[in-house]
Formats: C-alpha cells, sequence, structure tokens
C-alpha cells in the first residue's frame, strides 16, 4: 500500500498506554484476568448498565461465545443482515446453523425490522440485529418480535461502544451483546472484544466457555481449591498486555468520543450543499438515537461513481474505502445461508457506500482538505 497523507484510520492510543503495559510486565502477570481486565470488565458493565462485561480476544470470539450460550445447534436457523463482517454470520455457522439474511433499511443500513417477521420458521432460533455504523437498529420492535415468537436477540454492537437507542446503550437491549476492540474501533487493544450480559442468567457459563470450559475464574476469586474441566469451551481470555492498553483508552473515553463526533459534525456541516444538491447521501441518525462517530460515509450515485472517487481521493493522498461486500453473494454465504424476500436494498446501498478517514486525532485541517477534494470531484463532474 502506497504511503498516505491522510490514512483511513489510526489506532487510538491512551496517554498512559505504555506505562500501563509496563505496569503488567512489571507485575510479572500478563495471561488474562488479572488487574487491567478487572477494571475493563468493570468499567464495561458500569458504563453500559450490563450485568456483566466480560473482555474477549475478539468480536468474532464474543460472537462464538453467544452462540454457544444460546445452545445454538444444526439445524436452527439465524435471522440477520447480509449487510455486515463475516464474524456476524460465521459464529452460528460453526454451531451448525443455517443464515438467514434480510434486507436492510436504506436510511441507517441496519436490518429492516419490518422484514424480519416474514423470515421466521418453525427452525428459527435467534434475530442477530448490527447496529451498523454505532446507529441503532430499531430495537422496541425487534425485541417484541422476538418475545412473540420465543427467539433469542443478540446484538452486534462491534461499532457501537456508547452508543444508545432510546437511552439504553447499544448492546444490552437484547439477550446477550458483543462489541469490538479492533485497530479500526473507537478503542482498541489491537484484537480484542467483549461480551455484555443482560441478566446473570449466563454468566457461569460465560465464565467457563471463556476459559476453555473451565471454572479457573471461579478458582481466581477463591471459590474453589483448584479449577477442573467443566464444559466445552475455549481460548476467549485476552492477556493483560492487550488489557492494560485498552484501559488507558477507556479511562479517557469521553474526550476519545467527544473527538470523533466534533469530527463527523464537520463532515456533515461541509458536506451538506452536495447532499442538499443530490450529488451525495449523508448518514441518517434517527432522532431516538444517539450515536459514537465510528464512522462517517457517503453514498454515491453508484458503484462508478465511488470507484472514481476513491480513484480521485488516492491520487490526492487521501484513503477512503468501501465496506462490507453483502454476504449472502458471497460463495460461503449461497453455501450456509439464504436471502429472505428480494435484495432491494442491501446490494445497492453497499455499492454506493463511502468511508472516509475518521479517527481520534483527525485535524479539522486535514478533513477541510478531504472535503476540499470531494467538492472538487463533484464540480468536475458538471
Amino acid at each position: 500500500m502506497p504511503p498516505y497523507q491522510i490514512n483511513f484510520n489510526i489506532a487510538p492510543i491512551g496517554t498512559h498506554a505504555l506505562a500501563y503495559v509496563g505496569e503488567a510486565i512489571a507485575k510479572k502477570h500478563i495471561s488474562g484476568d488479572g488487574d487491567f481486565t478487572r477494571r475493563c470488565n468493570k468499567w464495561l458493565s458500569e458504563k453500559t448498565a450490563a450485568t456483566a462485561g466480560l473482555l474477549t480476544t475478539s468480536c468474532t470470539h464474543a460472537l462464538e461465545m453467544s452462540a454457544i450460550l444460546l445452545g445454538i445447534k444444526p439445524g436452527d436457523e439465524v435471522i440477520m443482515p447480509s449487510f455486515t463482517f463475516v464474524s456476524t454470520a460465521n459464529a452460528f455457522v460453526l454451531r451448525g446453523a443455517k443464515i438467514v439474511f434480510v434486507d436492510i433499511r436504506p436510511d441507517t443500513m441496519n436490518i429492516d425490522e419490518q422484514l424480519i417477521e416474514a423470515a421466521i420458521t418453525e427452525k428459527t432460533r435467534a434475530i442477530v440485529p448490527v447496529h451498523y455504523a454505532g446507529i441503532a437498529c430499531e430495537m422496541d420492535e425487534i425485541m417484541d418480535i422476538a418475545a412473540r415468537h420465543g427467539l433469542f436477540v443478540v446484538e452486534d454492537a462491534a461499532q457501537a461502544i456508547m452508543s444508545s437507542y432510546k437511552g439504553r446503550p447499544l448492546g444490552t437491549i437484547g439477550d446477550i451483546g458483543t462489541l469490538s476492540f479492533h485497530e479500526t474501533k473507537n478503542f482498541s487493544m489491537g484484537e480484542g472484544g467483549a461480551l455484555l450480559l443482560r441478566e446473570d442468567t449466563y454468566l457461569a457459563a460465560a465464565e467457563i466457555i471463556r476459559e476453555k470450559g473451565t471454572d479457573r475464574s471461579r478458582f481466581h476469586r477463591g471459590q474453589v481449591d483448584k479449577y477442573t474441566w467443566q464444559d466445552c469451551g475455549s481460548s476467549y481470555l485476552p492477556s493483560e498486555l492487550n488489557a492494560a492498553y485498552l484501559w488507558a483508552q477507556l479511562e479517557m473515553a469521553d474526550e476519545i468520543i467527544a473527538d470523533r463526533i466534533k469530527s463527523h459534525e464537520r463532515y456533515r456541516a461541509g458536506l451538506s450543499a452536495l447532499a442538499n444538491a443530490g450529488h451525495i447521501s449523508l448518514p441518517h441518525v434517527p432522532p431516538h438515537c444517539t450515536h459514537n462517530a465510528h464512522m462517517f460515509y457517503i453514498k454515491t450515485q453508484d458503484i462508478k461513481e465511488r470507484t472514481a472517487l476513491i480513484s480521485h481521493l488516492r491520487e490526492k493522498g487521501i484513503l477512503a474505502v468501501f465496506h462490507y461486500v453483502p454476504l449472502h453473494s458471497a460463495p460461503a454465504g449461497k453455501r450456509f445461508g439464504r436471502f429472505c424476500g428480494p435484495d432491494t436494498h442491501t446490494t445497492r446501498e453497499s455499492e454506493r457506500l463511502l468511508r472516509l478517514p475518521l479517527y481520534y486525532g483527525l485535524t479539522a485541517g486535514q478533513i477541510d482538505v478531504i472535503m476540499e477534494h470531494v467538492h472538487a470531484f463533484y464540480a468536475n463532474r458538471k
């Protein structure tokens, strides 16, 4: 990849990151569930009002834990949007489930809650709403559908930490929620994630699954004199080095989010003229939702225009990118899932979407340069 004057993403670094990593090393405890892991878990539960928050090695693994906790098995069906990352589907495919893809809403890029009920069969076990760009799905309707049909709800809130729906933190409305701390997210530990539990029903089992199927967490708390193999599980616990690096950001979470929101608002203000002229579309945030400025995207007229704009920005030293290729169009998506109903919006909207650089520390001057070149692109197309 060539060097860019303005990168698409730069992973955040907390003020005390190196000091905390050094502290973890000095304590001679760099495996998981040490002091920094406990601090992060406490922050998660307090910030989201979840009954429990558990750091994991990735959001992918948090989703896999969710599938195990809910007892997903071969022959089950799980409903989700096709416009998402492969992990959303893989977690349930690994348990033998069939994925049923539902079309998205063009305004938020989230699953269309009005189409979910038509996708339910006698094999359906769970609904997995994905809060794209940190903007909430319509959770009241989704939870109502789930309650009437006896289904579980797993929130893929990978992009949605500190976002909310009608005042409720995302990831804590469904039965289980998952977060990501990948380097592209608002807060990062390189690779990492978290499992959020709305109730304590799953906590004991989650701790066992996360610790290779053992009750080691109880042993560390002095509740048993030795730990033993209790159930199926895997190594879903991150190291103290990762947790220490993350903790330095969680300490300054409000500052990081505020900085990103300021950038998001500058983009919106500076590109509104192009949107008003019909050249592009801007992200829609429903009035009952608060977002975390995880990303700023625009929508071009079609994939041809998007490709040309990406090339134009790269020529100017700016890295802008498109996002997901719909899963139902991929070889594995065809093998492990099916699309329910017509694909009215998923493919078309995914081909229009273009993500602009957005990260903690992106300057107003850099944003202005990006917008200047976006404006120039459309001025030259008249």
